[in-house]
């Protein structure tokens, strides 16, 4: 095991620093956003594992820096950075979340015929636009919701059937 450690503990958080760097990058301006979320996610999930390794392989070291005190700093320090996310997050949270998935919940109860509208065009065509993915949309007073629900599906995947293509 020590072999083990010696050899691949900083090299393995290395390069999932560097996995990480990348995908939060990319979340945080936005770029394909879709693509690199679960990869962060899971990705530093299991960066926690060489994260162990390396802590174990270097604990003298981190031992003596907390001796001196200069472990001390910094991890006070990053917990006062995290702190205003947190709050932020937790107070966004009981505001009802994140307004997208508020705005494509609310999408999925309107009727077709008030939706189309909102999605640039009319409701025979949005109704014949679903009955050419398969869906069963017969009335122009029907939920996404109800179409939804006779085909066994989730309402947010009609949503996004219906949705325009995004324009790259």
């Amino acid at each position: 095991m020590k072999n083990f450690l010696n050899r691949y503990a900083t090299p393995l958080t290395t390069g999932f620093f560097i996995v990480s760097t990348i995908s939060g990058v990319a979340l945080f301006f936005h770029w394909q956003s879709s693509t690199f979320h679960s990869m962060h996610v899971w990705l530093s999930m299991v960066w926690l594992l060489p994260f162990v390794f390396h802590v174990w392989k270097n604990w003298n070291a981190l031992v003596a820096y907390a001796r001196r005190k200069t472990l001390v700093i910094p991890i006070v320090f990053s917990i006062v950075v995290a702190l205003p996310f947190a709050y932020s997050g937790a107070t966004n949270s009981r505001r009802g979340g994140n307004p997208a998935f508020q705005a494509a919940a609310l999408m999925t109860q309107a009727r077709v015929a008030d939706l189309a509208p909102v999605l640039k065009t009319t409701p025979d065509a949005l109704i014949a636009s679903l009955k050419n993915k398969g869906y069963q949309a017969e009335s122009a007073d029907q939920t996404l919701a109800a179409i939804a629900t006779s085909a066994g599906k989730p309402p947010t995947e009609v949503l996004r059937a219906v949705l325009p293509a995004r324009q790259r």
